[in-house]
Order: structure tokens, then C-alpha cells, then sequence
């Protein structure tokens, strides 16, 4: 039988202001049926690869299948306010990155807000970036890539896998803390820009640092720093910011996982329990050495931490963002 729109709204509404008991109970049934991990991009990259990783292994701890559902769109702000919208049982879930989670607030006008209408499950992993040139470039280092830059002012390009994205922000930060100016080159993704340094088409990049070990390890690019606090452990000899001259300039691609607000805190230890046990899989573990991102410690897998750092993060680039006038694409 149909329900009159009327009664189906008022049904719904009564749903979503359970008395603490039910939802107490509802926690203790926690999962009835199968999950949903909404990945804001299209199948195949690697926040999608990321998804479909983390879901076969908690589904095993969970005991329900998670199905993973692209939902694509304006730098994955269509597949966040989906997770929004949703109800707050712990049946649906979006794993974000930096760019979905915190770069599209000062992007775009949101129907809804990242930091209150979503609760935090847990930080997954982070990847930092690496600054790069191409190979003909006149510079070996970090600090000779300054010193060429402010000798030759809006001379340079660096290649960007978007306007808005994590290069393009972080790029206008570089040129705000050295004093430097170089023309943006967009393209759409990472690869493309990485062919054309190759060829020498462009000058420089910051982007992720598994883009580029292989090509700085066969020599076509040169690398000139980490923007972390450690080396990676994947290219030990290449220096970080703080080594190379540029102290405190951190950045990196991260990603989290949420539920919709006002979801039982219950649920959530439960899911962050089980991202927990994924994260310390040694197939996890492996896969994602192989992908690039680190997993963060224990102690940094909680629910908290992914909040404080999440608006922290927030705090540092929105302004940078607001202050170039960058309109999304």
C-alpha cells in the first residue's frame, strides 16, 4: 500500500528523533543490512581503489557486505551532500580526502556544512606532497628553485590537475611564503601535466609524491622536497621542507572517513573499531605502501583527531582559497 505523502514526511520525521533507548537499541543491532560507502569521484581512481580496499576488511569484522556507489561531481561536493542528506544509522557512509572534506567549503556555495553535517569515523591515511622541475631546469636543490624563481618572476609554470585542486591551492601557498610568482597550467588531472614536465613543456609541480618517485628515480624529473615533517620512507633521500629550506610548509593528500550527523555514538566506536582492525591488516598495510599513503598512527585513528584536524586543515587553506578568488571549475 502507498503511503500519502503526508504520512510517509511525518514517519520519516518521527524516525529521526528516536528516543535514546531506540536509538540505543538500533546501535546494538548495528549492521541490519548492507552498508553503503558513497566515493565522491568516478570508479577507478584512487580514492576509489582506497574505498574498495577498506570495505572487503571491515566487512569482515562487521558482517555485512559494503557496497561501494560512485557519486561523482564538482570536486566530489555531489557525493558529500548525498552522505549529508542521508540517514543517521550508520547504513551510509563517504570516504573524502582533502579536497572533498575541506578545499570545496571556500570552492563552492554548499547546501550543507562540512564541518557540522557529517561526524567524523576516523583519519585513513595521508600522502604528502613533493616539489618537483623538470629536468633541464637550472636548479639542484630547494632553495637554488626559490632563488631562480624570484630572479625570473611570472617566467615559470607549474602544472596543476585543476584549478581549485590540492596543487593549485597548495602552489599559492608556496608563492606566499617565498615571495615568488609563476603562471598556473590546468589540466584535467595529474597525468597529463606530468607528461608535459617530462617534456619540458612546463617548469615545476607539487602535487602528491607517488606521482612522481618513478620518473625522479629514472632521472627525467628532479625532485627537491618532501612537504612533511619525515622523509618517506619510499624515497629516502630526498629532503624535506624543513631540510631543504622551507620549514613549517606542510602539506598532503589525506583522506577520512564520515557518517551523516546525529548517528549514534554507539555506531560510530563500532565503525571506527572496525576501520581500525582494516587499517592494521597487513594486506591493507601493503596495498596502500604500494598506492603511496601512510596510515597514521593508532592513536591518530580516532574520531576526534579526524575532527580537530579536519577543521585545523580548514583554518589553514580556506583563507588562502578566499584571498586568490578562485572560483571552481
Amino acid at each position: 500500500m502507498r503511503l500519502p505523502r503526508r504520512r510517509f514526511l511525518q514517519m520519516a520525521a518521527g524516525a529521526a528523533a528516536l528516543p535514546p533507548a531506540s536509538r540505543m537499541a538500533m546501535a546494538q543491532t548495528y549492521p541490519s543490512r548492507p552498508i553503503t560507502m558513497i566515493v565522491p569521484f568516478p570508479a577507478g581512481g584512487a580514492t576509489d581503489t582506497f574505498g574498495r580496499l577498506l570495505g572487503e576488511r571491515m566487512r569482515d569484522f562487521l558482517g555485512q557486505t559494503i557496497v561501494v556507489e560512485n557519486v561523482g561531481g564538482a570536486a566530489g561536493s555531489l557525493g558529500v551532500g548525498r552522505a549529508a542528506r542521508a540517514a543517521p544509522d550508520g547504513h551510509t557512509l563517504i570516504i573524502g580526502t582533502s579536497t572533498t572534506n575541506v578545499l570545496i567549503g571556500a570552492l563552492y556555495t554548499l547546501s550543507f556544512d562540512l564541518l557540522k553535517d557529517l561526524e567524523p569515523i576516523a583519519l585513513l591515511a595521508s600522502e604528502p606532497l613533493l616539489v618537483v622541475t623538470k629536468k633541464s631546469l637550472p636548479v639542484a636543490n630547494l632553495k637554488e628553485l626559490i632563488a631562480w624563481l624570484k630572479a625570473n618572476p611570472d617566467k615559470a609554470s607549474a602544472g596543476i590537475a585543476g584549478v581549485g585542486a590540492t596543487g593549485h591551492v597548495t602552489g599559492l601557498a608556496f608563492q606566499q611564503a617565498t615571495g615568488t610568482r609563476f603562471q598556473f597550467v590546468p589540466y584535467r588531472g595529474n597525468a597529463p601535466a606530468m607528461q608535459d614536465l617530462i617534456a619540458g613543456q612546463i617548469d615545476l609541480m607539487i602535487e602528491p609524491s607517488s606521482n612522481f618517485l618513478a620518473q625522479v628515480r629514472d632521472g627525467n624529473l628532479k625532485a627537491c622536497a618532501i612537504t612533511a615533517k619525515t622523509r618517506l620512507a619510499a624515497a629516502p633521500n630526498i629532503p624535506t621542507v624543513d631540510e631543504a629550506g622551507l620549514p613549517g610548509f606542510y602539506a598532503s593528500l589525506w583522506y577520512g572517513l564520515w557518517v551523516p550527523k546525529d548517528t549514534p555514538k554507539a555506531i560510530i566506536a563500532k565503525l571506527n573499531a572496525a576501520v581500525v582492525d582494516a587499517l592494521a591488516s597487513p594486506q591493507v598495510r601493503t596495498r596502500l605502501a604500494e598506492l603511496g599513503p601512510e596510515i597514521p598512527p593508532r592513536e591518530q585513528q580516532t574520531p576526534e583527531a579526524l575532527s580537530t584536524f579536519q577543521k585545523a586543515e580548514a583554518e589553514k587553506w580556506w583563507p588562502i582559497i578566499k584571498a586568490a578568488n578562485i572560483k571552481a571549475e
